[in-house]
């Protein structure tokens, strides 16, 4: 008898290998899988403007990332709200500062940084949140983040299927040319919106990521959203807001994400590295004796046979029980 339905994900048409080189962008989800890549040695640049969530802010930052276009001191605000804080219309409010010239030189920064991790990526990870955009109705740009402004200063509005997948279209053919582009939809609910608008948001961004899978053979789906809503299905694999997944909720995703995107030949040593990981966090009750030298000895060959093995580079990890051990 069976009392869920259990979706395997189909194998990405090209896997992820550990000499790729990897940029995620987007929602809070796309940051939770990238971490879980880097924590398993993956080359890897998370969310270099802060997290995103729709499309079209998504897409306007990896354009200026992609012409190292600096912001400057026209586009920098000052807090209706809290006038002693700085932002910036296209950046997360976690870029907020106590002066403007604070702020631009944190921006041009983070701008660099992401410039560099786009033209170094060999793939880029992409997660839409929602497609409720709001415009500043003073220039009718859509913002990446509303910094709690009054609402009266923007016009709240759903993007459309068709503009979605014309600007990505441009993007894909433009500064993605020659990256594998892995495309994710967050089963995070946008619950503010209301839960017709957010089904609603959720079925454009799916719509949009289908026709560019149709359109471009290096665009590919990973179904993280289904996986939530129609495999776990439960609001035990939800946290206490009933929004976000629960960590067992993102443990599966995970696995079901190496099961699906990551190297065969790969997916094998990622328990060993759980396993040096889980050595690493060990406190033990007598530091100095030889019983913890014996345990950071075996573990430190475990460290040197794995980079041997994978190529993979586990520095840290040597550095830390070699330090152990003398």
């Amino acid at each position: 008898m069976k009392f869920r339905t259990e979706i395997t994900p189909s194998p990405l048409r090209c896997p992820i290998g550990w000499q790729e080189r990897i940029l995620a962008v987007g929602s809070c989800f796309a940051e939770e899988i990238a971490r879980r890549l880097a924590a398993s040695k993956f080359h890897v640049a998370i969310n270099p403007s802060g997290v995103l969530f729709n499309p079209a802010s998504i897409a306007r930052a990896m354009e200026r990332w992609s012409r190292e276009e600096l912001f400057d001191r026209e586009e920098v605000r000052c807090s209706v709200v809290d006038g002693q804080r700085w932002f910036l219309y296209d950046l997360h409010g976690s870029f907020s500062e106590a002066s403007p010239e604070a702020l631009l030189r944190r921006a041009e920064s983070a701008l660099r940084a992401a410039s560099q991790a786009l033209r170094e990526a060999d793939r880029v990870l992409v997660t839409f949140g929602t497609a409720w955009v709001y415009e500043l109705r003073e220039t009718g740009c859509v913002v990446a983040n509303c910094h709690r402004q009054p609402r009266d200063l923007f016009t709240r509005r759903r993007l459309s299927v068709e503009e979605i997948v014309a600007q990505w279209s441009l993007l894909i053919e433009g500064p993605l040319r020659g990256k594998q582009v892995l495309m994710t939809l967050s089963p995070i609910r946008h619950l503010a919106d209301g839960a017709e608008e957010n089904s609603l948001s959720k079925a454009t961004l799916r719509l949009a990521i289908a026709e560019l899978c149709d359109r471009f053979p290096e665009v590919e789906y990973f179904p993280a959203y289904e996986l939530l809503m129609d495999d776990l299905r439960d609001y035990r694999f939800y946290g206490e807001d009933l929004v976000h997944p629960s960590s067992q909720a993102a443990d599966y995703v995970w696995e079901k994400f190496a099961e699906a995107a990551l190297d065969p030949a790969l997916r094998e040593a990622l328990p060993r590295l759980e396993e040096i990981r889980k050595a690493m966090a060990h406190r033990p009750l007598h530091p100095e004796s030889e019983a913890y030298r014996a345990f950071c000895s075996a573990a430190l060959r475990k460290v040197l046979l794995l980079e041997e093995t994978y190529r993979i580079d586990l520095s840290e990890e040597k550095a830390f029980f070699a330090e152990k051990i003398d």
